[in-house]
């Protein structure tokens, strides 16, 4: 295999479309396959999105792992439905216990550590799959991790943007708990065309598959996970995880060109994406050549717009001191467009987030029902803390921890 191959197609906007009565659409092709299986088999979209968001924790541990959050949009066929499964916060976190243990910067502000176990809130996405199965599966929740548990247990070729991101990541976070023995078994990342196997994460899934969802929050997993966060003096407790249950939220929505766009609310990120779109109403982007340089600007730079007010605003729903149908006034979009400046990029107040830690899923059956579904690490290999004995790597939403 030549190193010098340039693996990264110059131009990944390009898709030819796809047309069938069953589809499973995502990024990597075994977790696209897992979820036609399950269509195959006689499962429905939802099945579908589950056996394809388990197996993409096995190809695409930079982006999720099982210890993610998840959100979804549902439609039944009939009616739209919003699940948020991110996790909350340790009961033990306070403002107070940041400022204790990591002081504050020259403003005043409480420092927050990006990674390690003082990143990590309740993981979501494992609940997120049962709240999902429980309400619209129809398939067996063993059927729907045997793929996953099949790919990790044979191994699989890591794909290049997989490698690239991977190698990004190991020097920071190699020192945190558990990362190396889990995602450097060479003492490196993986090389593109590399095989990986992830034994310890195939277990878990077979103790999901047997035991059921809750004993990853209630049962045997659950008790390695406290075991291990109480080695390292971390603030997650039993009663973190056994209390955990996500939420039925509904969705928030925007008009654009004739078009209803829906995303999950607070404390998701997807108001972003509406915020943007409602910016660019006011640009006029049809204007511009498709995918010319100056509709790149002012999409990116409307993304800069709406990811400032993000990390300024969006919180909890229940502390938020500004509500989404503020964020989204079509007058305050206006004068936030007023700001783009057409010739050249500007920094916004409150800067861009990390990237790298999310992967994105869609599935729609012969029935009429539909899913989109995000699974998230919130940045590359999210934490960095690994426990061992499950292959569990946890997403670090607790960066963003308010109050």
């Amino acid at each position: 295999m030549s190193s010098s191959f340039n693996w990264h197609n110059p131009y990944p906007t390009v898709r030819m479309p796809v047309f069938g009565r069953n589809i499973c659409s995502t990024s990597h092709p075994y977790a696209a396959q897992a979820g036609l299986k399950m269509m195959q088999q006689g499962g429905n979209a939802i099945d579908a999105a589950i056996a394809a968001a388990a197996a993409l924790m096995i190809v695409e541990p930079v982006s999720n792992g099982l210890g993610s959050d998840c959100f979804a949009i549902v439609w039944d066929g009939h009616e739209l439905h919003g699940l948020n499964a991110s996790g909350v916060s340790p009961a033990d976190w306070s403002l107070d216990y940041f400022a204790t243990k990591y002081g504050r910067d020259a403003q005043g502000f409480v420092n927050r550590p990006m990674r390690g176990w003082d990143s990590i809130t309740v993981p979501g996405a494992i609940a997120g799959w049962d709240t999902l199965h429980q309400r619209f599966g129809s398939l067996p929740l063993a059927d729907l991790l045997q793929p996953a548990i099949e790919i990790a247990e044979r191994g699989h070729a890591v794909a290049p943007i997989v490698a690239h991101k991977w190698a990004a990541a190991v020097n920071e976070l190699s020192p945190q708990p558990g990362f190396a023995k889990a995602f450097m078994p060479h003492g490196r990342a993986p090389h593109t065309g590399e095989m990986f196997y992830f034994q310890a994460a195939a277990n878990a899934l077979k103790q999901i598959a047997q035991k059921g969802i809750r004993d990853f929050y209630e049962g045997e997993i659950a008790s390695s996970i406290i075991r291990f966060a109480q080695e390292h003096q971390a603030a997650l407790q039993a009663s973190d995880l056994a209390n955990y249950r996500p939420d039925w939220v509904g969705t928030i929505s925007t008009r654009v060109q004739g078009y209803d766009v829906h995303e999950i609310p607070p404390n998701g990120q997807g108001i972003g994406a509406l915020m943007a779109m409602g910016i660019l109403e006011n640009l006029n982007l049809g204007q511009y050549p498709v995918d010319g340089i100056e509709s790149q600007h002012v999409q990116i730079e409307a993304m800069k717009l709406a990811f400032a007010d993000i990390y300024r605003y969006v919180a909890d729903p229940r502390s938020m001191v500004v509500s989404p149908a503020q964020m989204l006034n079509p007058k305050y979009l206006a004068k936030r467009a007023e700001q783009i400046d057409l010739q050249r990029a500007t920094q916004f107040t409150f800067g861009m987030p990390n990237t790298g830690g999310t992967i994105y899923l869609s599935a729609a059956d012969e029935e009429g029902r539909m899913i989109s579904f995000i699974q998230s690490n919130y940045m590359g290999f999210g934490s960095g803390v690994v426990e061992p004995n499950w292959g569990i790597s946890f997403q670090n939403r607790g960066y963003g921890f308010s109050s």
